[in-house]
């Protein structure tokens, strides 16, 4: 399948790995690459630029396709080194880079001098306009269905995306509650040159986490998912589980005086302790609704070649088949 996405970052399929925290490891990346979309390492999981430039080069022994770096922009009282990130990035090679929070334009010139295709991710249209006007190649448009942090307008893809398209005249790919042939399908009609996976690629084989997080996705449903942080304007989505609950408690108790400190048990070091050690409460972590479309754990190569063929299925068969013998448009007639 060929789009705007596939042709600018030199991939066969339209599907893009979402950089997420201690997820997007080389062997993750690696696997998705070499199945035809586009891996992605998230380079603030590796604590300092010269471990990022390690985990750069373990992915190129892994694959000879192409492959990118998520860069996160936080606020933080003690910023990331991210000029030296962006330095291990463009010495490794590497030609594409998922930015994600705070607005990438402050590094855009580092990025776009070492020839990096840059796709933000934006869980509104206005912001996907300035990321346009600051010169992103393309941009990852974030539905309310997404795990992490979707943003305070509450708009699904069904409107969001349709709404990108109307307003953007770069690509971009659909975020947020995609999982199968029906996202990518759907998401194309609606104006998207691709999609953007995260909770579905956790739930594969190659995934480096624990196997009690893959096995707590394949038994979740839609409605185990939970908005945590909407008092701090910080909202996220995470799966639920006791230290969620006990998270949430303490916001109801707090109200309108919460303050992140109020909470930190429950929301800092948490990746680690439920990624690498399996500590399924140990607190929140982003999770997308599309947790209730997971029902396996197959390879990567498995996910998206399935994905592809059964795109292709609903596209000639199920769609052209709607159009097979019916009655020429009255406006088909016309012109």
């Amino acid at each position: 399948m060929k789009t705007a996405i596939t042709e600018m970052f030199g991939i066969e399929h339209p599907i893009i790995q979402g950089g997420m925290h201690y997820v997007g490891f080389a062997e993750l990346a690696a696997a998705v690459s070499n199945a035809g979309g586009l891996g992605i390492i998230t380079g603030l999981t590796q604590k300092t630029p010269e471990l990022l430039a390690k985990e750069i080069a373990r992915c190129r022994d892994m694959t000879d396709k192409p492959f990118g770096v998520n860069l996160t922009f936080l606020p933080s009282f003690t910023a990331p080194p991210y000029p030296e990130y962006i330095a291990a990035i463009r010495e490794g090679g590497v030609k594409a880079v998922e930015t994600a929070g705070r607005s990438p334009e402050q590094y855009m010139p580092a990025l776009k001098a070492a020839g990096i295709k840059v796709i933000h991710k934006c869980t509104s249209v206005r912001h996907s306009l300035k990321a346009e006007k600051i010169g992103c190649d393309a941009v990852s448009v974030d539905g309310f269905e997404c795990g992490g942090h979707p943003g305070e307008d509450d708009i699904p893809n069904m409107i969001l995306l349709p709404r990108a398209a109307d307003e953007l005249k770069i690509p971009f790919v659909a975020s947020g509650g995609m999982a199968d042939a029906r996202s990518l399908v759907a998401a194309l009609s609606m104006g998207a040159a691709g999609m953007n996976m995260g909770t579905r690629f956790i739930a594969t084989k190659e995934a480096p986490v624990h196997p009690n997080v893959k096995k707590a996705l394949v038994e979740a449903s839609e409605l185990d998912t939970v908005l945590v942080m909407r008092a701090l304007r910080n909202t996220e989505r995470v799966l639920k589980n006791k230290g969620v609950d006990h998270l949430l408690e303490i916001e109801r108790e707090k109200g309108a005086s919460l303050k992140i400190a109020d909470i930190h048990e429950q929301v800092a070091g948490v990746y680690p302790k439920v990624m690498l050690d399996g500590e399924m409460d140990a607190g929140a972590w982003s999770c997308g609704m599309v947790v209730g479309l997971i029902h396996d754990i197959p390879t990567v190569k498995e996910l998206i070649d399935r994905i592809m063929l059964e795109a292709e299925q609903i596209i000639r068969q199920r769609l052209i088949g709607f159009l097979d013998g019916a009655e020429p448009s009255k406006a088909m007639k016309v012109a």
